[in-house]
């Protein structure tokens, strides 16, 4: 995950192993000193802890080693302020950062003022100093709930105007930097950032795409997830992810070069269970990135996608494989339509103004009770009706 900060240089990596953690140092003290004289000959700056860190081994550390030090939590936060765009995004990296310094010394808080580039912990131009006690940070938290509900009521009614166009929703899930973001810009012509990063995209974007039969649909692009996603930052972009829970059918896009793929896989699937993506939506898995695999390995991913059911072999790259997955994406939705007679008193006009909005009406009329309605529908169609 280092490779995730731009500007630095990675010098070097090592796996320690501890019999018993230590609560002050993290590592016992011969590691400590060692690792102490190794960053000093090579002049580190920054040290990364794949994993948590306390307050006090952090503090600690620090000090003896004469470095800046991140812990995994603090590494993705770093990441993700840096990469968020979006009102949303930014309040989001902001109230996670809170949490996760409350019981912290803090340094350079630059997530507070967003007035530069770089990385808070890091350093760079407008670095400042600001001891916050407990309280301050409260009184900024309950500040940044406040303008994020504001944010996601707004999300709430563009996702309720949505729910009016007839036109289902196709959400792109993944790991962090399978090709999500070049899937959608190849499959919608749109420009979204799409590069050879973490967390390249953490805020969804949606755009309208006419598929090669003429199908109408809303591609949605989400955040990448990561194993071991930190809590607090779980429910900090649970509104961001909640774009998924809205979806008709979700693609999950693997990287099938990276050599971690099967577990990749795995963490998504847990996390889309975690957020509450439960069975009966509809799953295609695309193994993506096949512009970088063998001629062996090439033949071999399109005979096994070929042969299982909703699975794509494709490379958003070069477009290699999207006219056979964009079709079925297609089929998913030329569903069977059944009639239906419904009854809906005039207090119900929420569900009336929905039939009309999703043009499955193919009669109406009004009785003393309320409106006595035709309708032509999917098996989806009167599934969301259920559940208004």
């Amino acid at each position: 995950m280092a490779g995730a900060l731009p500007g630095l240089t990675v010098l070097g990596a090592e796996v320690v192993r501890l019999p018993r953690v230590q609560p002050g140092h993290l590592f016992g003290s011969g590691k400590v000193e060692e690792l102490a004289a190794r960053f000093k000959a090579e002049e580190i700056e920054l040290v990364l802890v794949d994993g948590p860190v306390s307050p006090v081994q952090q503090r600690n550390l620090e000090k003896d080693w004469g470095v800046k030090l991140l812990d995994r939590t603090g590494l993705i936060l770093e990441i993700f302020a840096d990469r968020a765009r979006t009102r949303e995004g930014v309040l989001q990296v902001e109230l996670a950062a809170l949490s996760y310094q409350r019981t912290r010394l803090v340094r350079a808080w630059t997530h507070l003022e967003r007035q530069r580039g770089g990385f808070g912990f890091v350093g760079g131009p407008g670095e400042t100093q600001i001891e916050a006690d407990r309280r301050a940070i409260d009184d900024q938290v309950i500040r940044l709930k406040r303008q994020l509900e504001k944010v996601v009521k707004t999300r709430e009614l563009h996702r309720a105007a949505r729910r009016k166009v007839p036109f289902p929703i196709v959400a792109l899930v993944g790991y962090t930097n399978a090709g999500k973001s070049t899937l959608f810009n190849r499959a919608t012509g749109a420009d979204v950032l799409a590069k050879d990063m973490l967390f390249a995209t953490l805020d969804p974007t949606m755009r309208g795409v006419t598929l090669p039969s003429g199908r109408k649909v809303i591609l949605s692009d989400t955040v990448g997830f990561i194993s071991d996603l930190p809590t607090q930052l779980v429910a900090a972009f649970r509104a961001t992810l909640e774009e998924v829970l809205e979806a008709d059918l979700v693609l999950h896009v693997r990287d099938i070069a990276h050599p971690e793929s099967a577990e990749q896989a795995a963490d998504v699937a847990d996390i889309l269970a975690s957020l509450g993506v439960k069975g009966e939506t509809p799953m295609f898995e695309v193994w993506n990135k096949l512009d970088l695999v063998d001629a062996t390995t090439h033949e071999g991913l399109l005979v096994q996608a070929q042969a299982r059911e909703n699975v794509f072999a494709v490379s958003a790259l070069t477009g290699e494989g999207l006219d056979r997955l964009l079709d079925a994406v297609s089929q998913t939705f030329d569903e069977e339509k059944t009639d239906r007679l419904l009854k809906l008193p005039f207090t119900d006009g929420r569900r009336h103004a929905w039939l009309h909005g999703e043009g499955v009406v193919t009669a109406e009329s009004q009785t003393e009770e309320g409106w006595e309605i035709a309708v032509r529908w999917t098996a989806r169609q009167e599934k969301r009706y259920r559940d208004l």
